[in-house]
């Protein structure tokens, strides 16, 4: 009879260990920036509204502008072009939304050549940004053409319009001549409200409807894309501070509703300084990114040489956003200091 055959030993069970993320979800980067997107468009079609021909053609340099930017500087660095997944076209909307509808049209192009090329390849691309592009793009143009970025028009509320008249913007009007000139100019403080609210005043594209804003600021909040963390302290601190020092009369007696309807703060507090890349990700820390965000801008708006601290604000906190993250990390389930180990 033949031996029986020795049995093989088995193989020990191998547990592998990855790193995250270990659950995965239907969205993706692409579905997120279409999305956002599409919540701008209320605001978008509301500026058109306003300003008429100058605003689409201000918005098609943009958008156009920051693709082909984008095509271009990939190519170069032979990387995969991905002009489809939305960033690049969300970065130029938000641009368009930041200008004037009455700048030459080679403004939004350099704009756009720094926001995407500057400011987001030569850090690494997408997701290795540290400031919002398009704040970026807004800030050199502004820097470099202060008189042209500082020019607003009234609405014309005629799409094919492309005449309008210059004037001041609200927060440039209290700046300079106060609350009563504002008032000589609304009539009074319910109209002033209102043409706030509904944004017939003059200002950049995107941040005059404070309406048309928020209801793509309550889509995006649905869809759970962004959180109440940093918009919400953003916006209540900018309304308490400029309530307790905005007034010339003395403490408590500015004008909080004003304030917090005014400039870009709604565009700016929902849709920029909400990103991803440029913002913590902590809760407790986004919560103290929108404070700060809010009492950098009122610092900016009372004492500042632009009558306009929003982006300036955000811009500063995106450097912050690492520091505040690592400080307010919540601390590890079960980790343990090791005892005699010297650091």
């Amino acid at each position: 009879m033949e031996a029986p055959a020795k049995e093989q030993p088995k193989e020990p069970r191998k547990l592998i260990v990855s790193i995250g993320p270990h659950v995965h979800d239907t969205e993706s980067t692409a579905k997120i920036m279409w999305t956002v997107s599409g919540a701008l468009l209320p605001a978008t079609l509301m500026s058109v509204y306003y300003f008429g021909m100058p605003a689409i053609l201000v918005m098609l340099v943009c958008l156009i502008s920051s693709m082909v930017s984008e095509a271009a500087v990939q190519w170069m660095l032979k990387k995969p072009i991905t002009i489809t997944d939305g960033s690049a076209f969300l970065t130029g909307l938000l641009l368009a939304m930041n200008l004037p509808a009455n700048v030459p049209l080679y403004i939004p192009a350099v704009g756009s050549f720094v926001a995407i090329v500057i400011t987001k390849h030569l850090f690494g691309g997408l997701g290795f940004n540290i400031f919002n592009p398009a704040l970026i793009g807004r800030a050199f143009v502004l820097i470099s053409f202060p008189k042209l970025m500082t020019t607003y028009v009234e609405p014309t509320m005629r799409v094919m319009a492309m005449d309008a008249k210059t004037t001041a913007t609200p927060l440039v009007l209290l700046k300079e001549e106060g609350m009563a000139k504002l008032l000589e100019v609304f009539h009074t403080k319910a109209a002033l409200y209102q043409d706030l609210f509904l944004g017939n005043r003059a200002g950049s594209l995107g941040e005059t409807s404070v309406i048309m804003l928020l209801l793509g600021a309550a889509f995006l909040l649905m869809k759970r894309y962004i959180t109440w963390h940093v918009p919400l302290p953003f916006i209540a601190t900018v309304g308490i501070l400029s309530w307790l020092f905005g007034g010339k009369e003395g403490l408590m007696t500015g004008d909080a509703i004003f304030h917090m309807m005014s400039g870009g703060l709604i565009l700016g507090a929902f849709f920029m300084a909400t990103d991803y890349v440029t913002g913590p990700s902590v809760r407790s820390a986004q919560v103290l990114f929108g404070i700060s965000c809010g009492a950098l801008t009122v610092l900016i708006r009372l004492k500042g040489g632009y009558p306009e601290g929003v982006m300036f604000a955000i811009l500063l906190m995106n450097c912050f956003a690492p520091l505040l993250d690592r400080g307010m990390r919540s601390p590890v389930f079960g980790k343990a200091e090791a005892k005699g180990v010297k650091k």
